[in-house]
């Protein structure tokens, strides 16, 4: 997605451990405009698997998600990484590491929001190790869920990610595709 690349190209910025910091328009403040635009892309390519809903992580991936679903008429459910009062019992769980936080979180979704019937896209603003998606695909197997889809905002290529998503099955669509990261400035792959 060329937009989204310009945005990356002129607003990203990388930073020590191949990590890209996006928080002017993804991570911390969210740009409307540019998710109403990913979200008719991720709209575009899964319209025909019949999805019922829409699953991700909290926080980066709900704005996405959210655009998603609402182009494509489904609800969206976002994993909790804490638990609260009214999230304790009766819960799909996985543990998923993060890559740029350094740490392992619990992320859990509510059983009564997942059916055996559904028909899932998975979406998240990051694939990089693969590990969050890993997560949401071991809840949704829990479930019942079929997994349709997996949507992804920026993907490090040259991480494993995609290549441990890949073993899965499912299609994996990126809207922007990292070949490499450096202080001279970042490749996207090119695909025929």
């Amino acid at each position: 997605m060329q937009l989204l690349e310009n945005y990356i190209r002129e607003k990203g910025t990388v930073l020590e451990g191949n990590v890209l910091k996006v928080d002017s328009f993804l991570n911390h403040q969210i740009d409307p405009e540019l998710m109403d635009k990913m979200g008719e892309a991720f709209a575009e390519r899964f319209r025909e698997a019949g999805i019922t809903k829409i699953v991700t992580i909290e926080s980066s991936g709900i704005a996405p998600a959210v655009f998603a679903g609402l182009k494509l008429g489904v609800p969206v459910i976002f994993a909790r990484k804490k638990k609260s009062v009214t999230l304790t019992d009766n819960l799909y769980t996985s543990t998923v590491y993060s890559y740029t936080k350094k740490e392992s979180n619990e992320i859990a979704v509510s059983k009564a929001f997942l059916e055996a019937d559904d028909r899932l896209l998975l979406i998240d603003d990051f694939l990089a190790n693969g590990q969050a998606i890993i997560g949401l695909l071991e809840i949704a197997e829990m479930s019942g869920a079929e997994v349709v889809g997996i949507g992804i905002v920026i993907e490090k290529s040259f991480q494993q990610g995609r290549t441990l998503v890949e073993k899965t099955g499912v299609p994996i669509y990126s809207l922007a595709r990292i070949a490499s990261l450096s202080d001279k400035g970042i490749e996207f792959v090119r695909e025929d």
